[in-house]
């Protein structure tokens, strides 16, 4: 099975999850209280179980430092794409609130919830280690600028405490194993993979459920989500690779950044905006739109690098 077939059958799985959730939603099974409890569930334990097995499972000590160039890839994909979207917000006249959640759903990506399972069935091997090299940069950038962002009038403070959550400890300590070596138990390492394997299905059957749960047609016609679409999930990622195969990179990475670049928004961007008593329902119409687009953008963007570029 080819890298196109492989993203293919993992867009079919995201899209069967979504509609479950949506049907969950719409029979009354599930509603927006009983979404809150997955939503937690997934970020706090099964996520970040998921990367943590992954990695000490799957990575070599040599791997991991041959992959450390994605740092230095993370840190300038981040400061380009923030001020291509401080641009976009001019181009589309956004302002207030609106302007910042608009450049945090540009910022960050989808990497957790569709990243992760996209990446590591195209890389099986080394897929795990290269998002997490990427998650060190984007979790930094998500607690700092991604708070200032999805803070009303910029009041946002950053809080270091924010960059030790589930995930960042789950990476460091798995990146530690690799490096000393240090295995763990069989019967927990399988115990953990089950847990693990539970949080790219229960992730999509949340977003289908809250996709179920607003106004779908009043973000369809929202223009400045396509410029998301057309921008950042497609120009964007074959800019990248075309950069980046002037260096001495592996194809691994090369096509793991594209991609990685060409996520749709990310849904914690909806949660923070939603704590922080800013634009939730833009930040979830943004979701959506991005999401659906990310169907058809993604396996074009794979077809697009793999056999045209």
């Amino acid at each position: 099975m080819n890298t196109l077939e492989i993203l293919l059958q993992q867009i079919g799985l995201f899209v069967i999850y979504i509609l479950a959730g949506m049907i969950l939603v719409k029979t009354k099974v599930l509603n927006s209280e009983t979404l809150d409890p997955i939503s937690r569930f997934v970020i706090k334990m099964a996520l970040p179980v998921m990367i943590f097995v992954n990695i000490i499972d799957g990575v070599e000590r040599d791997t991991l430092f041959h992959s450390l160039s994605i740092l230095v890839i993370a840190a300038v994909f981040y400061i380009c794409t923030f001020i291509i979207s401080l641009g976009m917000t001019k181009i589309f006249h956004l302002g207030g609130d609106q302007a910042g959640i608009y450049q945090a759903m540009f910022l960050f990506g989808n990497v957790g919830f569709m990243g992760i399972p996209i990446i590591t069935s195209i890389f099986p091997q080394n897929g795990i280690l290269y998002v997490s090299v990427f998650t060190v940069i984007d979790q930094f950038m998500l607690w700092t600028i991604g708070v200032k962002l999805t803070t009303p009038c910029g009041k946002g403070k950053f809080d270091p405490r924010k960059l030790v959550n589930p995930a960042t400890v789950a990476i460091f300590a798995a990146l530690f194993l690799v490096v000393t070596g240090i295995k763990i138990p069989q019967l927990l390492d399988t115990g953990l993979q089950k847990i693990g394997a539970t949080a790219s299905p229960l992730a999509m059957i949340y977003v289908g459920g809250v996709f179920a749960c607003i106004d779908i047609r009043r973000y369809i016609k929202e223009l400045a989500l396509y410029g998301i679409v057309l921008v950042k999930m497609l120009l964007i990622p074959v800019i990248m690779y075309g950069i980046l195969n002037l260096f001495p990179i592996s194809d691994e990475i090369h096509l793991t950044m594209a991609l990685i670049a060409g996520m749709p928004a990310m849904t914690s961007v909806v949660m923070m905006a939603n704590s922080a008593g800013s634009d939730g329902d833009y930040a979830l119409g943004g979701v959506f739109v991005t999401t659906i687009c990310s169907i058809v953008t993604l396996p074009f963007i794979c077809w697009l690098l793999q056999y045209i570029l």
